[in-house]
């Protein structure tokens, strides 16, 4: 059984709450110290970033951490060790990356998804390549043990849902709006059993909706629709942001680690507990 089936099957009717967090923003060691503050504090798995410089499929507030990363050093092996770490700390937590195409491009495809999974990747999600285009890194990440993940637009022709529903293997990323990441925008949570509903017509791995979910009451609305879970990024990494101090193109630290840890614990204990209504 993969951590995600574990994972769904442990929770039952209740919902999972799943952060997204850049690898190395803004330093490696803070990065590490978030993660293990998301984790205790109830997050059930992560999405992880890789920083790349030209995020397409991110608002500004991702954007800037794919910055501080990148100002700090991060680069693909560093990332690659983060994610042994955790995984060495966290054993069963669902480890899930999400890395821009040029990355597997550049590596090789075999070779990318073959580093991940020993590093300890449970899922990849390229969101740059849609389905139609997916299947060498389907073959590739299924040789190596990787769930491939894509992304259910909210308003995707059937052709395209039916794709998403037959290849992604750990869990479906459904998304809420067209656009891009970011609380720069309002965020949309409604007719999300519309969204949810067109998805499960076609069978499937378990649905996440993520785009636009930064409040309880977002992550209440996507359950209640049906969705087994929701994904929150930008407002994470809005927190971050708010307890760093220098800017690009200087590295940036956290100022105060402690008061960090404690904004981050308390939003995810009250999104985690939004998962529970």
């Amino acid at each position: 059984m993969t951590r995600y089936a574990a994972l769904f099957q442990r929770l039952g009717s209740e919902g999972a709450f799943v952060p997204f967090v850049m690898l190395g923003d803004p330093t490696p060691e803070d990065s590490l110290h978030i993660i293990r503050t998301l984790i205790h504090a109830g997050a059930d798995a992560l999405e992880l970033g890789v920083a790349f410089s030209d995020p397409v499929a991110d608002g500004p507030t991702i954007q800037r951490s794919h910055l501080r990363a990148l100002d700090a050093g991060a680069t693909v092996d560093s990332s690659l060790d983060l994610i042994a770490q955790i995984r060495e700390e966290f054993p069963e937590v669902p480890i899930g990356l999400l890395i821009y195409g040029n990355v597997p491009f550049t590596r090789g495809i075999d070779r990318f998804y073959e580093e991940f999974a020993k590093a300890g990747a449970d899922s990849i999600l390229i969101p740059d390549v849609p389905v139609r285009e997916g299947q060498p890194f389907i073959s590739a990440a299924e040789k190596a043990g990787i769930d491939p993940i894509f992304i259910a637009p909210a308003r995707a022709s059937e052709a395209t849902l039916e794709g998403v529903a037959a290849h992604s293997k750990g869990y479906i990323y459904a998304v809420s709006r067209d656009g891009v990441t970011g609380t720069e925008r309002a965020s949309e949570t409604t007719g999300l059993r519309e969204v949810v509903e067109n998805i499960e017509r076609f069978g499937g791995a378990p649905i996440l909706l993520g785009f636009g979910i930064s409040t309880p009451e977002h992550v209440a609305e996507a359950i209640a629709a049906g969705a087994r879970g929701a994904i929150s990024g930008s407002a994470i990494t809005s927190i971050i942001e708010r307890h760093c101090e220098g800017e690009h193109p200087k590295p940036a630290k956290v100022r105060d680690p402690e008061a960090l840890g404690k904004e981050l614990g308390e939003f995810v204990q009250a999104m985690k507990a939004a998962t529970k209504q």
